[in-house]
């Protein structure tokens, strides 16, 4: 579907023009000041999550502008399409339904086709589950990329409700250094392992899946049809290596879009068939909310418009992700590749340059290991960087077995862990003049040090975005509605930016030159090689 490029519409040039006049210099501290509504006018509801967008820069004109600039870019035909199936991604001629996976049985295309998957694979998962006539009490997952962060993210997301007798594990990197101390860990008889690639060629993969065959041989393994299971669609290089036990997915499902379907065994695996089907529920019902709220309270598109202000107008390159929850501990490399993958381009969905950034480098840390590290960057650094911070409201520490004197402090932990959080989007928003760090004595300063000098090095200059995003709890259901909010807030941005956010030729090249590479490791031919890749090739093999 070809949209009108979004600089070359009316609202852009308007936004431009309101950036100059009053964007450029929005002071937050004077927006609160000059309207005490200004929480509640920027608060966003949607299925399981509660956004506080006030502490941004920008104001109800921003906003208008910015939703007639989707409306003129064709946003909503261009999500309709997505969800009714048409061909999005049109370098591949593939539709984008990942929708349809945690759609409820009859109302998306292809149900028939996903909940008969759905439902083997949750039956297989409650088999797994059940360790005392399964015998299994480890499950190791091999993937890489889509078929890795997402469980990997996933699973210690919803530890508390995991099931207590499995132990789940990732394995990744084709680094040997990352599936030996796994392996290490392990009895054959009681391990299952999931090699999850949809081609079953990806070199990582294999070359993992390669080492675990080998070890479980090694060991004393003998029934590679019981203890290894695929998921792919490659069901005859599955059996070439014994893998009978297979569970497939489609050319419709993209790898950072694919944890709903079969590559989310092991969290179906974790937290059971009831705890999946809600995880898809709370997916769906943010499904439903891009699909049918209004733009203005559209929750996805309210943060992907967002980007498009910081990126495009106000020229932010990156935003920082900080989730105060440490079961949310892998999200923000979760959502690097959600992100990057899908809109780290540079030329539109024609194949034209783009006279405008896009994607920004999203990176982050758990609160509060976050504030002694990055922090300070964050605060005084010269550069400014927008933050996300993702609070939950509720512990979980009730379904854990731990004395109940533990759990009384653990839940008063949490208390300080929210207020870190609140303090750090107000530190961030208020600073701290040179005239106020003045005024303050500070035990750990030089006594011999010029007062002017250290209230200099001890002020803030504030007026730094935020948002803030709250869920009740971390649940299955919350996680798949965050998740999701997530997906389409990309589709927003990568849609209004004209970007086809659904293929990745930019991981194609350097998988080429390293099939070419691997021969001349044994050779050591290097005719042909630029120096400094023939240089470290020497070295590497000498």
């Amino acid at each position: 579907m070809s949209m009108p490029r979004c600089d070359q519409t009316i609202a852009w040039t308007a936004l431009q023009g309101h950036f100059e006049a009053h964007g450029r210099g929005f002071d937050l501290r004077e927006a609160f000041a000059r309207d005490a509504g200004r929480f509640d006018a920027f608060g966003v509801s949607a299925p399981e999550v509660y956004a506080d967008l006030s502490k941004n820069r920008w104001d109800d004109t921003t906003r208008r502008l910015l939703v007639e600039l989707a409306e003129e870019c064709g946003l909503p035909a261009h999500r309709d399409a997505m969800l009714r199936g048409d061909p999005i991604n049109t370098t591949e001629g593939r539709a984008v339904l990942h929708t349809a996976l945690r759609a409820p049985r009859g109302t998306a295309p292809f149900s028939d086709d996903v909940h008969e998957v759905l439902d083997r694979l949750l039956a297989y998962a409650e088999e797994v589950r059940a360790v005392d006539r399964s015998g299994f009490t480890d499950v190791v997952n091999i993937g890489i990329g889509g078929s890795d962060l997402g469980p990997q993210m996933a699973v210690p997301a919803l530890q508390a409700y995991s099931h207590p007798g499995l132990k789940l594990h990732f394995v990744s990197n084709v680094d040997g250094h990352d599936i030996a101390p796994v392996l290490q860990q392990l009895n054959p008889a009681t391990t299952l392992f999931i090699i999850a690639s949809k081609t079953f060629t990806t070199q990582e993969t294999m070359a993992n899946a390669q080492a675990a065959l080998a070890w479980f041989k090694a060991t004393g393994g003998t029934d590679i049809a019981r203890h290894f299971v695929g998921v792919t669609t490659n069901i005859a290089a599955a059996a070439q290596l014994g893998i009978h036990q297979t569970f497939g997915f489609w050319d419709w499902v993209g790898g950072r879009y694919s944890l709903w379907s079969a590559i989310g065994l092991p969290l179906a695996i974790a937290i059971g068939a009831e705890g999946f089907r809600e995880f898809l529920a709370g997916a769906h019902a943010m499904d439903q909310h891009f699909a049918q709220a209004p733009l203005e309270s559209n929750l996805p598109v309210q943060l992907g418009l967002l980007d498009v202000w910081y990126r495009n107008f106000h020229g932010f390159s990156s935003r920082s992700v900080a989730p105060y929850h440490q079961g949310l501990k892998r999200f923000p490399a979760y959502l690097q590749q959600l992100e990057m993958e899908s809109n780290g381009k540079c030329v539109d969905a024609e194949g034209r340059r783009f006279a405008y950034a896009t994607s920004p480098v999203v990176w982050g840390e758990p609160g509060t290991n976050g504030q002694h590290a990055y922090f300070q960057m964050l605060h005084q650094g010269t550069d400014v960087i927008p933050v996300e911070f993702i609070a939950v409201k509720t512990t979980s520490h009730d379904r854990s077995p731990l004395p109940d004197t533990v759990r009384a402090g653990l839940a008063d932990q949490h208390v300080k862990l929210l207020a870190n959080c609140l303090a750090q989007s107000q530190a961030l928003m208020l600073g701290k003049t040179a005239a106020d760090a003045l005024n303050e004595k500070a035990p750990t300063a030089s006594a011999t040090l010029d007062r002017q000098v250290l209230a200099n090095h001890r002020s803030f200059p504030g007026n730094r975005p935020s948002s803030t995003l709250v869920l009740e709890a971390l649940t299955p259901r919350s996680l798949g509605a965050l998740i999701a909010l997530y997906e389409h807030r990309v589709f927003v941005s990568g849609a209004i930016w004209g970007i086809n956010s659904f293929d990745q030729w930019g991981v194609e090249l350097g998988k080429a030159l390293c099939s070419q590479l691997l021969p001349r490791f044994a050779t050591g031919e290097a005719e042909g090689l630029d120096a400094s890749t023939a240089g470290l090739l020497a070295r590497l093999r000498g």
